[in-house]
């Protein structure tokens, strides 16, 4: 494929996502709009989606990592994590529920948050460059989201889709990283009170702080590294659990504490109109 085919590749693969995004009608895997396998172009096809929602307006706030766990990796024939952009509109505050139709097919996962106080432009990041680097941990969860339908994905898919992000949830009580180990924490998610999904920090990469070096470094080795204030989302600590409307979710991370949150019923916003 040439440099100008590739390039309408992108494009197409991208308005074929914002229409599905648009419209909430889920679309049919990107991966054969694109050179089989080519991740280049899939991140190609996530600037763009970035571009355009900071000449849009939106604010970028962070990063967020996907693909940690190993079996996750095995699925999609892969060996490494990925990455996706978050922006400020899709944070959701505790108490605040996610409204009815505003994702396709949202999954909920349990997450460590750490927000940078300083700049990590290194290639080759430290544990201790990232320790001095970050300001504190928050307990979070990522609900994902895919605009492909059925959530038939592959690495082409899922990082043109923006690492299948939807929105995240950031619990309100900051950590310094000084007083919790994250190798070690262990994370409990509950859906309506009931536990699905178990893990600790070790699933993660093997812990969340690996998943933030790498995250670190391949941004620093494109040119556009964390910076002060960014939020990273470093991946799920176990597996994650099918949302519906109505459902609410509580994560407890030891160490961290707790985060949730809650999706409203079309029938109970039309109620409180």
């Amino acid at each position: 494929m040439s440099p100008h085919e590739s390039a309408d590749a992108v494009a197409r693969a991208a308005a074929v996502l914002e229409e599905a995004a648009r419209t909430g009608a889920p679309c049919a895997p990107v991966r054969t709009l694109l050179p089989e396998g080519d991740l280049e172009a899939a991140y190609a096809v996530q600037r763009l989606h970035v571009e355009r929602g900071v000449t849009a307006g939106r604010r970028l706030v962070g990063r967020k990592i996907g693909l940690t766990s190993p079996a996750v990796q095995r699925q999609l024939g892969v060996g490494q994590p990925d990455f996706g952009a978050l922006f400020a509109d899709m944070a959701v505050p505790e108490g605040q529920p996610v409204a009815a139709g505003r994702l396709l097919q949202p999954k909920v996962e349990a997450e460590v948050a750490l927000v940078l106080g300083a700049d990590l432009p290194y290639r080759d990041p430290t544990v201790a460059d990232l320790l001095r680097a970050t300001a504190f941990a928050l307990p979070a969860l990522e609900i994902v989201d895919s605009r492909i339908a059925d959530w038939d994905i592959s690495i082409v898919d899922t990082v043109a889709d923006n690492a299948s992000c939807g929105l995240y949830v950031l619990g309100g009580t900051p950590v310094p990283l000084d007083r919790v180990d994250l190798h070690a924490v262990r994370m409990t998610l509950t859906k309506n009170g009931e536990t699905v999904s178990r893990g600790t920090g070790a699933d993660c990469l093997g812990s969340p702080l690996t998943a933030a070096l790498w995250l670190a470094a391949t941004l620093a080795g494109l040119g556009d590294p964390l910076r002060t204030g960014d939020i990273v989302l470093t991946g799920a600590l176990g597996p994650m659990a099918v949302a519906v409307e109505g459902d609410e979710f509580t994560a407890h991370i030891e160490g961290l504490g707790t985060v949730t949150t809650a999706f409203a019923s079309a029938r109970t916003e039309g109620a409180g109109a």
